[in-house]
């Protein structure tokens, strides 16, 4: 009880059980703080049911009947669906100075004031609710303002759904393009959509989430993409869609793959659906040196070349490529450096064949072929001795991440 008294002492008695229990955490046993003072309160023979707390000026009874239904009614006024939580709370500062300093003075490394009010509400919460409380990824984040009367305010994280996605319709890009006259305000070139293509990969999907969780915007993250005139085949590109401050969380994704595909049948397609941790949002978009991808093209040639120059364009392997100068815009100037894996060809005619290429991820294909005005080398049109284009590129493999 030596302890006990000098808490007593320098507070001068003005302390309130919460925080006489905190304090005595550590040498006073007991299921809870409340319980703890009740002990020291009974073996001194004291009374603190009315005391003024010098610490927390009774912040703790704040925590209420009254906050709870302001909890509920901020829930309910939400919509919202939840099966995990977090509690984060605003104390004044001069509270949580006094706290600190009368823990620094004693020598006590107990809990401090701001810990114990998030536990202490987030166990009403988890009982009244049957929610747990999550501090890696939760659902949702209760806030409470204890500054004066206390506020509530609820900060719902995104839904992150991880699939595969195919493209079989040219003409159709990954993610939503702007209006390059209207920079996406609206104008009579883009028939006021503030779009510069009706639809794409990421709108495609994107709006059936949107419409059954109720969420506020999508985010459309994929493992690298293709040009807007290339289509995506095989098993498909990886992506996470990552939808904002949804309301319902609890989707059968099964039946709405199912959904999405009948509707956009000739179109998109997307695979195993399955919700996902935040990390792999950035996992999938992260090139590690094992990652490939497969590509099919039509190369056409504006002359007949000598069919055995083929023999040294399927010696292909390190290739260095300056950025093209179709993506200078948007992307950094300098020389990449990339490998190629596999490559096989097939004569259609004298002045066409179709390749299949195996590449580390980032090699542009396009320019591999054209030269791009010496930027790639070496290049096909270099190698074969005449101009050559790509005429129509497919991505047949993406690999995992």
């Amino acid at each position: 009880m030596i302890l006990a008294k000098q808490i007593l002492d320098e507070t001068g008695g003005n302390i309130c059980m919460n925080c006489l229990g905190r304090k005595l955490s550590k040498t006073v046993e007991g299921e809870n703080n409340i319980e703890r003072a009740q002990k020291v309160c009974k073996e001194l023979d004291i009374n603190l049911d009315d005391a003024e707390c010098s610490i927390c000026g009774n912040l703790f009874d704040k925590l209420d009947d009254d906050l709870y239904r302001k909890i509920d009614e901020k829930i309910n006024q939400l919509e919202i669906e939840f099966d995990t939580f977090l509690v984060g709370s605003k104390i004044s500062k001069d509270i949580q100075k006094r706290d600190e300093e009368v823990s620094e003075k004693l020598g006590l490394n107990v809990e401090t004031i701001k810990k114990e009010v998030n536990r202490l509400i987030g166990l009403k919460i988890w009982e009244i609710y049957d929610k747990e409380a999550e501090f890696e990824a939760q659902d949702i984040v209760f806030s409470i303002d204890l500054t004066g009367e206390p506020k509530v305010n609820i900060q719902i994280n995104p839904l992150y759904v991880e699939g595969k996605y195919n493209k079989y319709k040219r003409g159709i890009p990954q993610t939503k393009w702007p209006c390059t006259k209207c920079k996406g305000r609206g104008c009579e070139e883009c028939n006021f959509t503030g779009k510069q293509y009706p639809e794409s990969v990421e709108e495609l999907i994107s709006e059936h989430f949107l419409k059954l969780t109720r969420g506020r915007e999508a985010k459309f993250h994929g493992a690298g993409r293709e040009d807007i005139d290339v289509l995506m085949l095989g098993s498909g590109r990886p992506f996470v869609l990552e939808i904002k401050e949804p309301k319902i969380r609890k989707l059968d994704l099964e039946s709405l793959e199912k959904q999405i595909n009948e509707i956009n049948e000739g179109k998109t397609s997307y695979h195993n659906l399955h919700v996902c941790e935040r990390r792999r949002k950035a996992e999938i978009k992260q090139s590690s040196p094992d990652t490939y991808k497969v590509y099919e093209a039509l190369v056409r040639c504006d002359e007949a070349f000598d069919e055995s120059k083929l023999d040294e364009f399927l010696k292909l392997d390190e290739i260095r490529q300056q950025t093209p100068l179709r993506v200078l815009r948007r992307r950094a100037d300098k020389i990449r450096v990339k490998h190629v894996l596999d490559l096989s060809c097939e004569m259609i005619d004298e002045t066409s064949f179709r390749m299949r290429i195996k590449t580390e991820g980032g090699l542009y294909i396009k320019e591999l072929i054209s030269g791009d005005d010496g930027r790639s080398n070496p290049n096909v049109s270099e190698i074969l001795g005449v101009k050559a284009i790509c005429e129509q590129l497919d991505v047949i493999e993406v690999s995992e991440k």
